[in-house]
């Protein structure tokens, strides 16, 4: 096998992500699933009607709403009209059925007359286009006429869509609804293409190849009437997902389709960007390498002359990223059926290759021609500069030269110094000893003793005085800094002292001075004056009788108390729970949609307790997770209170109508 991916490489470049296929989904569920997963075009909205009780369980319908197109509607074909009416009143199951009708309206006019346009614009204004488009993502094993009705729709609605001007709002047209048609029957063929594959029998196998043929060639025949649309097939996901098939069948027919695309806008892969461009690019060349199936080479090989022979600009690319194409052609694929096609495509290789070789050999010659030049230069630079760099090294040299002959001259001058040092020492040695010879010499011998403890005494003592220096002066250092701070404590205590003693005698203290005390004519009037005013207010008395009579009052009364206070108690209660749940219902009528726009679960809302209740405890925890969120900026006059307590401001909000179980939470 040939290497002949892009350079720098080294996966398979067919695997791509898939877009995720909508869930197949029977009955009016599938349409709403549509609905959810892609905005489609809108429902139709020529017609409004109320639900029947009979389908009212059906879930959403396909019942549209009313446009103000009166004027025209009125002037259309009445079996568009007749059509129309017919789906609107029928079940969703059976308007897949109805809308095969239009084949039968289409076909009654010659196309390309005035009488066909009409037709068609009258079905787009009766918004059966938009049926047909809903339709089509249904899983439509579930509905009467299986897949090969959704194959004729998709038939039917290629041929209502070609041959279409809109007039009014052509904007939503061109560039909403038609690339919407595109996805939807991009999507009914990857449906088909897996079913296909998955199949087992023969007959199911021709038939769904049968239909997915049906259905590529109606996307062939859209963007065949719509030139725009190339673009935004060979753009889509499901339409790459489709070409990297490995099924021999379906590959033949997506390659087909790029065939038809290429045939139909030539320069389109230069509008598309250049992720899709190689994409398809890889997709071509990795089914020639990967396949023997002369077919599939030969449909491959007439796509890549194609694209060499409408994009001169690509065959470059062609050449450049799969630098083992032309190896992997001549060798693999020769003599298969499709020479011809295949010598065109090697032929154009070739002529890229050498006019490339050609133009490489060109740039060499240039790139050797400033390399030559930028030398001479660089050479002539460095040979003007050269006088300059013999006097810097000369002075270099002379200078490290100098600094030598220095080290050395003082490395001899401490080598003599050491020795005469030397030869000092031992010359004062020889005549220490010579002296003390003399001595011995001179001293009778009964006082050599006597003199030799007097000399080892001196000695002594003049070692112990240079030790004691020498320990003195090394404690000194050491202790340095400890009596600098010392110093300084006793200049700042003195200077304390100063200022203390200076206070003093600035301020002197005020002799103590006793306080007054009260005479005895001012005692004796205080009495008086307390005597008086207990003879003014003397103190109750109460017998025992009447203090049983007051207790019993008392009692009787906080009773009646409690008992009144449970009961305005539980009415307050009352009152707030109605206030909550007045508050919820007018939050939820305030919310409400339109009538109009009224579905089945807004019924549920109003209908159930639970929903409302639901919505508010998620928004107060909502709230709780947005207050623990605070920055520490917001929480700085919270210091004192707990992490997992929220303050009751901060709830009030959202607490302060949640009603549950028919009473006000607090």
């Amino acid at each position: 096998m040939f290497c002949v991916l892009p350079q720098g490489e080294t996966r398979c470049p067919r695997r791509r992500a898939a877009p995720e296929l909508p869930a197949d989904g029977g009955g009016a569920g599938g349409l709403a699933a549509v609905v959810a997963l892609k905005e489609p075009a809108p429902a139709p909205k020529h017609l409004k009607r109320e639900r029947s009780p009979s389908r009212r369980h059906c879930g959403p319908s396909l019942v549209p709403m009313a446009r103000a197109r009166s004027a025209d509607l009125a002037a259309a074909d009445p079996r568009v009209q007749a059509l129309a009416a017919q789906v609107t009143e029928s079940r969703e199951q059976d308007i897949p059925l109805l809308l095969l009708k239009l084949k039968g309206i289409l076909n009654s006019a010659s196309l390309g007359c005035e009488e066909s346009k009409k037709i068609k614009q009258d079905i787009y204004d009766h918004e059966l286009t938009q049926y047909c488009m809903l339709v089509l993502r249904q899983d439509h094993s579930r509905l009467h006429g299986g897949w090969a009705t959704a194959a004729q729709l998709a038939e039917i609605l290629s041929h209502c869509c070609v041959g279409l001007d809109v007039k009014e709002d052509p904007e939503e047209f061109y560039k909403k609804f038609l690339p919407s048609v595109i996805d939807n029957l991009l999507v009914l063929g990857r449906r088909l293409q897996a079913r296909f594959i998955r199949v087992i029998k023969d007959k199911d196998k021709q038939d769904f190849l049968h239909w997915f043929q049906t259905v590529t060639d109606a996307i062939c025949w859209l963007f065949g009437g719509h030139v725009q649309l190339t673009a935004c097939v060979l753009q889509n996901d499901h339409f790459l997902q489709l070409l990297i098939t490995d099924d021999v069948e379906t590959a033949i027919i997506m390659m087909s389709v790029l065939h038809n695309i290429l045939r139909v806008n030539s320069s389109v892969l230069l509008q598309v960007d250049e992720e899709t461009l190689h994409f398809v690019l890889d997709e071509l060349v990795y089914k020639l390498s990967s396949t023997t199936n002369p077919v599939i080479g030969n449909a491959a090989t007439k796509l890549l002359l194609l694209v060499a022979t409408f994009c001169k600009q690509l065959l470059g690319l062609l050449s450049d990223r799969y630098k083992g194409l032309k190896r992997l052609l001549s060798m693999q694929w020769t003599g298969k059926g499709f020479d011809r096609d295949l010598g065109q495509l090697l032929d154009l290789l070739s002529l890229e290759e050498s006019s490339g070789k050609g133009e490489m050999e060109r740039q060499h010659q240039a790139a050797c021609i400033i390399q030559a030049t930028w030398r001479g230069f660089q050479t002539r630079k460095r040979l003007k500069k050269l006088p300059q760099a013999v006097t810097a090294l000369q002075r270099s040299f002379r200078a490290k030269r100098e600094q030598e002959l220095q080290h050395f001259k003082k490395q001899r001058e401490e080598e003599a110094l050491k020795l005469q040092m030397q030869l000092q020492r031992q010359r004062a040695m020889r005549l220490f000893h010579e002296r003390q010879l003399a001595l011995l010499e001179i001293i009778h011998a009964s006082q050599v003793n006597k003199y030799m403890e007097e000399m080892e005494g001196k000695s002594a003592l003049t070692i112990q005085r240079f030790w004691r220096g020498y320990r003195a002066r090394r404690n000194f250092h050491q202790q340095r800094q400890s009596l600098k701070e010392y110093k300084a404590a006793v200049t700042i205590q003195r200077a304390a002292c100063k200022f203390l003693e200076k206070r003093r005698r600035r301020r002197p203290l005020s002799p103590w001075k006793d306080p007054k005390g009260l005479t005895d004519e001012q005692r004796v009037a205080l009495q008086q004056q307390v005597d008086d005013y207990i003879k003014l207010h003397p103190a109750s008395q109460m017998s025992e009788e009447m203090s049983k009579e007051l207790h019993m009052q008392a009692q009787e009364r906080l009773a009646q108390f409690l008992l009144r206070s449970r009961v305005d108690r539980r009415a307050e209660q009352r009152r707030k729970a109605l206030l909550a749940q007045v508050n919820t219902d007018v939050e939820l009528l305030m919310n409400a949609p339109r009538l109009e726009e009224t579905t089945e679960k807004d019924l549920d809302v109003f209908m159930s307790r639970s929903v409302p209740v639901a919505i508010k405890a998620r928004q107060s925890h909502n709230t709780m997770l947005k207050y623990t969120r605070w920055p520490w900026w917001k929480k700085l006059g919270e210091e004192f209170v707990e992490d997992d307590v929220i303050p009751d401001d901060a709830l009030n909000a959202e607490l302060g109508t949640l009603f549950i179980g028919g009473r006000k939470s607090f």
